[in-house]
């Protein structure tokens, strides 16, 4: 069990160390709340922040983002990656304006019911917005967790999973839940890092197994690297005499779900072929670029071939449309760089 101070120590330092100056911190509002913990969901807050900005300015409200178009929200949310949370967020708005009177629900079964929302988002958001005595087991806190009582054992695996909650529940303060909830969140991301951990200003370094041990590079135990395989596409740049660019919508599932991209394939004439049967005469194609872009379980290859095109009738998924329209909508990272740089490249002709 945690050291009965465990919590007073770590609000301390909180009081002179900690991230007091967040913007979803003023106001500290439950929507507000919900927003930053959806973006900080594999994702660090000096990233987050800017693109947490420009979210709250065009969608201010709950309602604001239920009645929002998906792709307004994909187009905000390009680059922040692991886009099934944005169609999360805007899913869940919806379902908040038709089952919660477009309020965030405030007890845990009802928020955890949302899409996006597991156990530790649920507890982070109502400990901060409603001062809830409810636990959190993030990224951060798994690791600050296993360090101090040198938890063994795969930090995925139930087990540790298990030991790890109930040190998390056993820590709780009974007042400032709030400032408890971010504190210990601070002290995951600041100090008791992944690596080089700076162990000597840790203000529970004290009684940390890990530290006391000189284990804390065990803890958590490490997981097993595997290779990412790597995976080949091949995506057509085609453009009109307008120099409009095709964009097809992806599909609900699979990697950039819902955003807008190239036509593309497995190889050149694969792409080709999806191009024919939107009836677009694609004309003789050239090496663009090539990309290589890193998801979470493997890498993908992607050649950019660039080609002029005619015909083609547009639909709700397919679409000419100028660089100033596409950069209006969600697009994979790669492809958004990409329309950058060859818009900037006309601008400068």
């Amino acid at each position: 069990m945690p050291d009965p101070q465990f919590a007073a120590r770590l609000l301390s330092w909180f009081d002179l160390h900690g991230r007091q100056d967040l913007p979803w911190q003023h106001p500290r509002t439950p929507y507000r709340v919900w927003i930053a913990e959806v973006m900080l969901q594999q994702t660090q807050v000096q990233t987050v922040i800017p693109y947490y900005q420009r979210f709250l300015q065009q969608f201010p409200t709950l309602i604001d983002l239920a009645n929002a178009e998906l792709d307004q929200v994909l187009a905000l949310w390009s680059g922040l990656g692991y886009y099934s949370r944005a169609r999360n967020l805007h899913r869940a708005a919806g379902m908040c304006v038709q089952q919660h009177g477009a309020f965030l629900p405030d007890t845990f079964d009802a928020i955890a019911a949302l899409p996006g929302i597991g156990p530790s988002t649920a507890g982070a958001i109502l400990a901060q917005a409603h001062g809830a005595r409810l636990a959190i087991l993030d990224g951060n806190v798994r690791r600050v967790l296993a360090r101090y009582r040198a938890v063994a054992g795969d930090p995925a695996a139930k087990k540790t999973q298990d030991a790890l909650w109930a040190l998390s529940k056993a820590a709780l303060p009974h007042q400032r839940l709030a400032d408890y909830t971010q504190a210990l969140m601070d002290l995951g991301a600041t100090l008791c890092v992944r690596s080089r951990p700076d162990c000597a200003h840790c203000p529970i370094n004290s009684d940390c197994h890990a530290y006391q041990q000189g284990s804390v590079a065990q803890f958590p135990q490490p997981r097993a690297r595997r290779a990412r395989p790597l995976r080949q596409s091949c995506q057509l740049w085609v453009q009109d005499g307008q120099q409009r660019i095709l964009l097809q919508r992806r599909p609900p599932v699979g990697i950039w779900a819902g955003l807008w991209s190239l036509v593309d394939g497995d190889d050149a004439a694969d792409a080709r072929r999806k191009l024919a049967q939107f009836g677009v005469e694609p004309g003789n194609a050239e090496p663009m670029t090539k990309i290589r872009h890193e998801f979470t379980h493997f890498s993908l290859q992607i050649d950019v071939q660039r080609m002029r095109g005619t015909a083609g009738v547009a639909d709700g998924d397919l679409r000419w449309l100028h660089p100033t329209e596409a950069l209006q909508l969600g697009l994979p990272q790669p492809l958004r760089r990409l329309i950058e740089s060859w818009q900037h490249g006309l601008e400068s002709v």
